[in-house]
């Protein structure tokens, strides 16, 4: 075989740059999954203090899950960040090709070792343990077309709506709010608190009492006396909804029968959650939201599966709303695409060239004759002719 390919020199060639060719033409159909994973697997934590500063933050919440934070298999390194807002953000790498469902759960067991130690609010309000990629895919803003809606509606709004069935999605690793959602907003005046002899813990604790749901029991549940014929659920309305009920919650009551409540020590309103963070979009208050990809997801089918759900919830929206996106990585990537697939015909061409040079060749002394016409490829076809003079 070695022999043939000496005594046929053109033959080799066109074999040589056919074999090129057809991987050239591999590389664009190859799936993104058969690609090897260049960016190393990361799992965030995330946990909220709401009214704390970043210094107490970092001392009571980050440190607190750093710190159980070891024996994890394959960690290389992690970040942490604490936010004048109260947001513990922690973020772990593991080595490249760890599997993130194993990390994922790895990581969730050592967060309930740290729970137990974290501020009760941190606790009711839940440490999230996600996997997706550190830099964000996409960022979609939602803004009121009609001016019926401010930010903190919209919030509201994608928090409740859109944000679940967008984390639904497969490929999309986090749906992130940049904004607010509603919250009951009770500002406190010190110095009718002192009138009082109250204190913020006696509010605090009044109104986790009042506002609760309790279970009320049955009517006629077993064990029945005889003769019962009736049995009803009962269901009462123990958690406070609108601002009035939050102003009538008792916080103190007096040896002569007067009552202290809570609209006579503070203003009640309902507002958001955090004042931190504003939006906007073309002027006007909008509220945004940020996507991240899970581990080894294709960003361009995430994008555009995205894109068809935010289209279809579009039709249930109260209010006329515009929807824009400030961020789209997946363009790029859909235009390099729609890019190689224009020229992807050229190694066609290739391949039909060399094949009637290697048919109109004959003999070993013959030159062969090279038939496409590009003015480009002259210079490759003077070496391919000199080549042949000096092997024959």
């Amino acid at each position: 075989m070695a022999q043939f390919f000496t005594d046929h020199p053109v033959f080799a060639w066109v074999v040589s740059i056919l074999i090129a060719l057809a991987g050239v033409l591999a590389i664009t159909q190859l799936p993104i999954a058969q690609y090897p994973s260049v960016a190393p697997p990361s799992i965030s934590i995330s946990a909220a203090y709401a009214g704390a500063s970043a210094e107490i933050v970092q001392e009571t919440v980050t440190s607190v899950i750093e710190q159980q934070l070891t024996g994890i298999d394959n960690l290389q390194y992690m970040t942490s960040a604490s936010s004048s807002s109260g947001d513990s953000t922690i973020t772990l790498y593991f080595l490249p090709g760890t599997n993130a469902d194993t990390a994922q759960v790895q990581v969730q067991n050592k967060v309930q070792l740290a729970t137990p130690s974290l501020p009760s609010t941190v606790q009711q309000q839940g440490v999230s343990v996600q996997k997706a990629a550190r830099n964000m895919m996409m960022i979609c803003g939602f803004s009121s077309g009609d001016g019926k809606m401010d930010q903190y509606a919209l919030g509201n709004y994608l928090s409740a709506n859109v944000l679940g069935p967008l984390r639904r999605i497969p490929g999309v690793g986090e749906a992130q709010l940049f904004g607010s959602e509603y919250s009951m907003r009770i500002w406190l005046d010190p110095n009718k608190l002192n009138n009082y002899s109250l204190t913020a813990v006696d509010v605090n604790n009044a109104v986790s009492a009042q506002n609760t749901q309790v279970p009320v029991g049955q009517i006629g549940d077993q064990p029945a006396v005889g003769g019962q014929e009736l049995n009803i659920p009962l269901k009462v309305q123990s958690t406070l909804k609108t601002v009035v009920e939050f102003e009538n919650i008792f916080l103190k009551v007096n040896t002569d029968g007067s009552t202290v409540r809570l609209k006579d020590v503070a203003r009640v309103e309902l507002g958001g959650q955090s004042y931190s963070s504003f939006a906007f979009s073309d002027g006007k208050p909008a509220a945004l939201f940020g996507i991240k990809l899970s581990p080894s997801a294709n960003a361009l089918s995430t994008a555009t599966a995205v894109k068809a759900k935010v289209k279809e919830l579009s039709q249930y929206f109260p209010h006329k709303i515009d929807v824009a996106y400030a961020m789209d990585t997946s363009v790029s990537s859909r235009y390099r695409s729609r890019k190689s697939s224009r020229h992807s015909s050229r190694p066609f061409y290739l391949f039909s060239w060399f094949a009637i040079s290697s048919c109109k060749t004959s003999g070993r002394r013959s030159s062969p004759r090279l038939l496409f016409p590009w003015r480009c490829l002259e210079p490759l076809q003077a070496s391919m002719r000199s080549v042949t003079r000096s092997t024959c």
